[in-house]
């Protein structure tokens, strides 16, 4: 047993530390780092969740939102204490980071008016079309503002007594502080942000407004805070919803709430123009900081902002790993039902080292990991598919790869678009759970964006660590501090970040695989068409 650090329990017993809660699509973390030394992970707690098909929707229960929360949080306490011997009494910041997008809409006393609508609909397309043509701007179906316009086009019941919406990570927020706010970046996902100004787009609430909604947006939407800047306290009902055992104080001080997508960018330490990130969960995204505006406006790329309020570039795609790990438990259930069983983990080291033997090109075998629909690639559903012709190298070697392709295919189809408008990208960095096994998924990812591609030691607690950095950063902010000088003179300036440069054999062969993809998305529309979802929930 490892001996505790005196300096680190002594942190701990203090509250010198800042505590990062991310609400992932599979998993809901909590992380505590040393608020001194920002880049040391004292604690971590977790707790499994799964979205559900509703009436044709993706949601997710609130209540699970706090009974997650909390066992999360109860997870990281235990693990403080058997790491070092004393359970957290209280904290020095907390910070709230969630899936972005989506819509959760609520009335005047606070109720939700419709169940929680996740970035996963697609169900937004008119809406979006209608607000791109008359902003602009891009609008995805996934940001709030094409949901809220959806449900305008619609005529729900539920707009005339609507008072507010939010995101995922607004709305826990707004429980444990009583501040309707979002992170810059968070809101950057909600409606257009002017990059000048840091807030919505004053011209474009205009716009909206001349569409003859009768909605007062700038009414419904949270105020907007950037990096560092105080965004309420912990309150006697919040900190009981965080920890009903009564033991955690109120008056804890909270960074913005973030989405996914920033915290992301905080992780890998790419807030700066020329550097981006790629993330890699249930969803995969690429963010890019830009030097300047786009030239042009493309469905396959939103404008959101880092967490500080500079402009990015993301490449957003719905579908990431959620396939990949459908498969990896089919094969460790064969494993289990030859009489070897093995763990998790050593099913996906087993695959992923055994992608590595697999042809460059996959062998002539194609793979869609299209659970739900996919905008970049037009699809408004998803149908998973392996697809073969005869004259393809069906091998385990070849699945395996074709499978980790398949994370990255959409993503590269939007990372074209970026590359035909001239961005420069001096680094990019991966982070989430499938870069632990190092060297594949990581070599794969460069192949596939013919870039260099740098993964550090806390690829896998991604976000949630990332916000806690967010939470860390207040003072440092308030001393005038830019996140980047932070973050590189900080957080990062001890790191050792593995770099995979790409290897021409995989450039070119996921390029021919890649031909083949965009040609193969015909099988799966037909596929849509041929096999409908049973039933209105799943």
């Amino acid at each position: 047993m490892t001996t505790p650090d005196p300096r680190q329990r002594d942190a701990i017993a203090a509250g010198r530390t800042a505590l990062g809660i991310e609400f992932g699509s599979t998993r809901i973390k909590a992380c505590l780092v040393d608020a001194d030394d920002p880049a040391t992970v004292l604690a971590v707690g977790s707790h499994e969740w799964e979205n559900t098909y509703r009436d044709r929707l993706w949601t997710y229960d609130l209540d699970e939102v706090w009974s997650g929360l909390q066992t999360a949080y109860a997870d990281l306490l235990a693990d403080a204490e058997r790491r070092h011997g004393v359970r957290p009494a209280t904290v020095g910041a907390i910070g709230v980071s969630a899936m972005m997008h989506g819509y959760l809409a609520f009335d005047e006393s606070g109720e939700l008016l419709v169940p929680f609508r996740t970035w996963r609909n697609t169900n937004t397309g008119p809406a979006a079309a209608e607000l791109t043509e008359a902003f602009g701007v891009n609008i995805p179906l996934r940001w709030s503002i094409a949901h809220l316009h959806q449900a305008v086009r619609d005529a729900e019941p539920h707009i005339p007594q609507l008072a507010s919406f939010t995101t995922l990570a607004g709305y826990v927020h707004w429980r444990l502080t009583g501040r309707r706010v979002l992170g810059v970046g968070d809101a950057s996902g909600m409606f257009p942000i002017d990059p000048a100004t840091h807030t919505y787009d004053t011209e474009l609430l205009r716009r909206y407004a001349d569409l003859g909604t009768g909605l007062d947006l700038p009414a419904l939407l949270p105020d907007v805070l950037v990096a560092g800047q105080p965004a309420g306290e912990l309150t006697a009902e919040g900190a009981t919803l965080l920890d009903p055992s009564g033991a955690l104080q109120p008056g804890i001080p909270f960074c913005p709430p973030e989405g996914d997508a920033g915290t992301g960018m905080v992780a890998t330490a790419s807030v700066a123009p020329r550097t981006g990130n790629v993330s890699a969960g249930t969803s995969i995204f690429a963010m890019v900081v830009l030097e300047q505006p786009l030239a042009a406006v493309h469905h396959e790329l939103d404008l959101v902002t880092t967490p500080a309020g500079d402009l990015v570039a993301m490449v957003h795609c719905n579908n990431g790993a959620s396939e990949l790990a459908g498969w990896a438990g089919l094969f460790g259930r064969f494993a289990e039902a030859s009489g070897a069983p093995v763990s998790t983990d050593a099913v996906y080291e087993t695959l992923f080292r055994e992608a590595l033997g697999g042809d460059a090109d996959g062998g002539g075998l194609l793979a869609y990991n299209h659970l739900a629909g996919e905008p970049i690639a037009g699809l408004a559903e998803g149908r998973p598919l392996v697809v073969r012709t005869p004259d393809s190298r069906l091998t385990l070697a070849n699945f395996a790869r074709v499978q980790l392709y398949s994370v990255f295919g959409t993503l590269a189809l939007g990372m074209r678009v970026l590359h035909e408008e001239g961005v420069a990208l001096d680094r990019m960095f991966a982070h989430g759970g499938m870069f632990r096994t190092a060297g594949v998924a990581q070599r794969f990812l460069a192949g596939a964006l013919d870039a260099p591609v740098s993964v550090a030691d806390t690829a896998s607690e991604g976000g949630a660590w990332g916000i806690a950095v967010l939470a860390a950063y207040l003072p440092a902010a308030a001393d005038g501090t830019a996140l980047d000088a932070y973050l590189q003179h900080r957080v990062f300036g001890g790191f050792a970040f593995e770099t995979t440069n790409p290897h021409p054999d995989d450039v070119s062969g996921f390029a021919r695989y890649l031909d083949r993809y965009q040609a193969g998305l015909a099988v799966e529309r037909t596929a849509i068409d041929a096999l409908p979802v049973e039933g209105a929930s799943a």
